[in-house]
């Protein structure tokens, strides 16, 4: 005959289910390593820093939070990662002295505007060209920002300045240039024929309608002077200077509207 397990009957209270003394509490000295466990799973999870109140949240009433915070700090202050402060909350960072191990270089590759594609385009085949010769062949003036983007990435360069009242800085491309479009020099740049055979452009083209020929040198031509070495200011805003009365448009000549 098997013998059946033993049932032990719980003993019943007096008290009912709904009574006030039968809510378990969690008394405010509950265990100190069960609360440091609690913030460290918080630190781990979290998105970003927080703050104290979000500790409270999830803490009995009356922990000390910053006891704890000290307590961690100290615990990872010689591990690989750390507990530290920002903006006067707290996360969890790689330690200082390892970041180096995980921080890799990486080029990011700009996609140019259809403004910046044609400033270009203008100074490989106009070059030594002026932003205002840029602003007058495109037709509209060069927002702020598309000349630097060129510099910025190594297909521009500052060539000089030109030899006209007020000396704009003259522009033309750079070998890292060639480079990116599989060119050995600016001559091998398509010409008109090329690009009516690429569909670049309209099989009409009007009459006098040329592609100009690139300089072959970087020499500075005749009607330009030497860098001085005061382009590194905003590119191109030549301010007059102190007391110089502005330069006026001729009266049949409007200045070029501003792209979009």
């Amino acid at each position: 005959m098997n013998a059946k397990p033993m049932m032990i009957q719980p003993e019943q209270s007096d008290e009912t289910e709904d009574s006030p003394e039968a809510v378990v509490t969690i008394h405010p000295m509950a265990d100190r390593a069960e609360n440091l466990r609690v913030v460290e799973a918080m630190l781990f999870n979290a998105a970003e820093p927080l703050a104290l109140e979000a500790f409270k949240e999830f803490l009995p009433e009356g922990t000390n939070i910053e006891a704890l915070l000290a307590d961690l700090a100290e615990n990872y202050e010689k591990r690989g990662v750390n507990l530290v402060q920002v903006s006067g909350k707290f996360a969890l960072r790689t330690a200082p002295d390892m970041g180096s191990l995980f921080r890799k270089e990486k080029t990011e590759q700009k996609k140019l505007t259809k403004a910046a594609l044609e400033t270009l385009a203008i100074i490989a085949y106009h070059q030594p060209v002026t932003r205002a010769e840029i602003e007058d062949i495109r037709g509209v003036a060069i927002s702020k920002g598309t000349l630097d983007n060129l510099l910025e990435i190594g297909w521009a360069k500052m060539r000089g300045r030109r030899k006209t009242p007020g000396r704009p800085v003259t522009y033309g491309t750079t070998e890292a240039f060639l480079g990116h479009f599989g060119l050995n020099e600016l001559t091998d740049l398509p010409g008109l024929q090329e690009l009516k055979a690429a569909g670049l452009l309209d099989a009409n083209v009007p009459p006098g309608f040329d592609v100009p020929m690139p300089k072959l040198t970087d020499e500075l031509t005749a009607d330009e002077d030497p860098l001085d070495g005061n382009e590194q200011m905003p590119l191109e805003m030549h301010l007059p200077e102190e007391g110089a009365e502005p330069e006026e448009l001729p009266a049949d000549e409007t200045p070029p509207h501003t792209e979009n």
